[in-house]
């Protein structure tokens, strides 16, 4: 069942959950909260020291029943994000194969993120918010579950050069866009923040900041190119996401 877990109920119960989430969550703090302070997302750290984060686990990306879940999660998430703290994101991690480590590359993780969102997106039971454009090229287009626009991460186990988009299973994180309403280009704080995650970026991945990292707003940037980076300095032409109106809409209760 899809459950939303806090970074203190995790650690307080690490015997009760399987290991493999159990080795994620571990692998995800000490990722994040490193005693040296060198992890990019300055937001995402303060996050999870705060206690503002919320987990949740599922299954397979490949499977219908994660997709499921997944949809479950944001649609609870989206109902308490706010009440979560200023520095809110919803981390969920898939269960992944050695199989599937195996043998998928980069751009094959790539297609499958991409075919997650869609999958999701087509079991929403909300219509696409009035106010967010649903055509990926234009520049305040976002990603939006059950009506709350999302910042979409992936980090997957084939990023090898890129440090920051690395992790053991395939990961999601959604944070939502309220949480950038003081962290973006037209604040001084947010220029500050900006400055200091891309100094912490270029000294941790192994490779240049991707020309696609851009801030929401800009008429030049593409939200959609930043959700899944390559680990080159290369990105798709075209967005592989797909919005449809009036789609089917069912969600297991």
């Amino acid at each position: 069942m899809a459950e939303l877990y806090t970074k203190s109920w995790l650690e307080e119960n690490l015997a009760s959950i399987e290991d493999w989430q159990h080795d994620a969550f571990k692998h995800f703090g000490n990722m994040i909260a490193d005693k040296g302070n060198t992890y990019p997302c300055i937001p995402g750290r303060q996050g999870f020291l705060s206690d503002n984060l919320r987990f949740g686990f599922t299954s397979d990306p490949r499977e219908e029943g994660s997709i499921e879940d997944l949809a479950l999660l944001l649609k609870s998430y989206g109902e308490i994000s706010r009440d979560t703290g200023k520095y809110a994101s919803l981390v969920v991690f898939f269960e992944t194969s050695e199989a599937l480590k195996e043998n998928y590359e980069v751009a094959e993780f790539e297609s499958l993120f991409w075919s997650v969102l869609n999958r999701v997106s087509a079991i929403d039971e909300i219509e696409w918010p009035e106010d967010i454009p649903t055509d990926p090229s234009h520049h305040e287009w976002e990603f939006c579950f059950h009506g709350e626009p999302y910042f979409a991460f992936c980090a997957t186990p084939a990023h090898i050069f890129r440090k920051s988009r690395s992790f053991p299973c395939f990961m999601m994180a959604f944070q939502p866009r309220w949480v950038f309403d003081e962290i973006n280009d037209s604040t001084i704080f947010g220029r500050k923040m900006k400055k200091a995650i891309r100094k912490r970026l270029a000294d941790y991945d192994e490779l240049p900041i991707h020309p696609d990292l851009k801030w929401y707003g800009q008429t030049d940037n593409h939200e959609w190119k930043q959700y899944f980076l390559s680990d080159d300095e290369s990105s798709p032409s075209k967005c592989p996401y797909t919005y449809v109106k009036n789609k089917l809409k069912k969600l297991r209760r």
